[in-house]
């Protein structure tokens, strides 16, 4: 079972818990009037007076216990934040799990899911672990070594989450240097980089190199084109 599963269904349990002791210490409701009792202690002590309008009252008491609409409001509150926590753990841990198996039950009698090799990356970075993320995207790439896909996303999300453009960069350049790629994703990574060189690490001249690199590499393609009109663009032709 997923460690950080365990750990926040841990915590919702103790908020559980926590709710209830805090509703236990407020005490019972303030009550408006002695009980019985109370009033027949009070008899026998000699402690009961007559009010002005002859009742029946103990002196010198006073009413114990929280106001009910204090238990209620603090009830509410309560009930909120275990909900809505609960809401986060389900959310994040069981949802995905649950939405997978059914796909699986709904359409495994009739005909064959098509596997996902990426299904436990995607999970783990809608729980914000982007380090499993990772890990599994390149789990994907060993597997799937002409696949652009996962070193894409590797790049995207040490960029976009783990705000480390000099990883990003080292992703693609790695990617670039694995193998021998098809036209369109040897200039999507290059693209790319440009891109990185230019407006993270604010490196025009590495840029333009990589972009004068794909218009030499794919002489009268769209990529050469791209690749000169941004070169136009930041003035180097």
């Amino acid at each position: 079972m997923d460690r950080k599963f365990i750990i926040n269904l841990c915590i919702l349990v103790a908020l559980i818990c926590g709710a209830w002791l805090i509703m236990i210490r407020m005490g019972p409701i303030k009550q408006e009037l002695p009980t019985e009792k109370e009033l027949e202690i009070a008899r026998a002590e000699g402690r009961t007076i007559e009010d002005r309008y002859g009742e029946e009252r103990i002196e010198g008491w006073e009413p114990q216990g929280v106001s009910q609409g204090a238990k209620i409001l603090v009830g509410i509150a309560l009930i909120l934040v275990v909900a809505t926590y609960a809401a986060i753990v389900f959310g994040f841990f069981m949802l995905p799990t649950l939405v997978h198996r059914f796909t699986h039950m709904f359409y495994g009698s009739s005909e064959e899911v098509e596997f996902d090799p990426m299904h436990d990356a995607r999970v783990f970075l809608a729980r914000g672990d982007y380090e499993a993320a990772i890990a599994a995207y390149r789990a994907v790439v060993r597997t799937q070594p002409e696949n652009r896909f996962p070193w894409v996303e590797i790049a995207k999300i040490q960029h976009d989450n783990l705000e480390d453009s000099d990883a990003s960069i080292e992703t693609l350049r790695t990617a670039l240097e694995s193998r021998e790629w098809r036209v369109n994703d040897m200039a999507f990574f290059m693209f790319r980089l440009a891109e990185l060189y230019e407006v993270d690490k604010e490196d025009k001249p590495r840029s333009v190199s990589i972009l004068e690199q794909v218009v030499e590499l794919f002489p009268e393609t769209r990529h050469s084109a791209n690749a000169t009109h941004r070169l136009r663009e930041l003035g180097a032709i």
